[in-house]
């Protein structure tokens, strides 16, 4: 039970002095010892060591964080920790059972090499944190916003009831209410600034979920009624409609002999599909509508 207690006061003092890091303290290495009960060797071992996988660094007699990182989750943190403490433990240990535990250990920590690769173009919006973070509150308590949005030829202040930040095709938007008549809109969100939270709560019936989910691009319209499209997919190209389909409603109407396809799905915008007829054409035929 001494060897537990141990390692769960080492595990509550690497989170502490990750946390204070974090809130941007600039923290020295007697202080810690002096704070924590232990020698400054075991504090140096804690910012040398046990913490050398994230972005801190000691700067004269001062450790502190990089700027532009920050912590989100405290369970994956604590998890992470902990699987460099059981690495410890079992570091000077030999035999069977300790190069099984080694490595199933880099499998979970996968620290070297990752055997997946995943190509997302997204874009940078580091520079809107702060108004994301504003978004973000504004969303999960459902409170009315105002801010300045650029419509590129000139800026306009309006007041929104903001519903889900979403990312379509790399680009973020935000989808909200118009304040004036509920309308559902698309704000993009690089154009969005100065973001203001307001102490008036908003209600809406909106199924957002699952209009998002029957969505193809931001071109969805939720006042349309969907309405069918078909189309005939060649043969050179019809692996990629069976692996990865269009939408939630795409349907296999008629699987040819000589590999082409017909196909059904629901838009509520012509936007929705036109841009990736564009991207199959001459592979791709529009049967319905005309």
């Amino acid at each position: 039970m001494a060897y537990k207690h141990d390692y769960d006061k080492t595990l509550t003092r690497l989170i502490t002095i990750l946390s204070r890091l974090n809130d941007g303290e600039e923290l020295s290495v007697k202080e810690l010892a002096e704070e924590f009960g232990v020698s400054t060797r075991t504090i140096q071992r804690d910012l040398n060591n046990r913490l050398i996988r994230f972005p801190i660094y000691q700067d004269k007699r001062k450790w502190k964080m990089q700027k532009d990182f920050r912590l989100e989750k405290t369970t994956s943190l604590e998890d992470k920790i902990i699987l460099d403490m059981m690495e410890g433990m079992i570091s000077n240990s030999s035999g069977k059972f300790s190069k099984r535990a080694k490595k199933l250990l880099h499998k979970l920590k996968n620290d070297d090499i990752n055997p997946i690769y995943t190509k997302l173009e997204l874009e940078d919006i580091s520079d809107k944190l702060d108004e994301i973070k504003s978004l973000e509150q504004a969303i999960k308590e459902k409170l009315v916003i105002t801010c300045v949005y650029d419509f590129e030829s000139y800026e306009k202040q309006i007041e929104l009831k903001p519903l889900k930040i979403a990312n379509y095709e790399g680009f973020w938007y935000l989808i909200a209410l118009d304040g004036r008549n509920d309308e559902l809109k698309k704000y993009y969100l690089k154009n969005i600034l100065d973001v203001k939270v307001i102490d008036k709560n908003f209600l809406t019936n909106t199924n957002l979920d699952e209009l998002l989910k029957n969505s193809i691009s931001i071109w969805f319209n939720k006042n349309k009624t969907p309405y069918e499209v078909k189309l005939h997919i060649s043969k050179y190209i019809a692996k990629y409609f069976k692996r990865k389909p269009i939408s939630k409603s795409q349907k296999i109407l008629k699987e040819h002999e000589d590999g082409t396809l017909e196909i059904s799905l629901f838009i509520s915008h012509d936007m929705e599909i036109i841009p990736l007829i564009k991207y199959w054409i001459p592979h791709i035929k529009v049967l319905k509508p005309k």
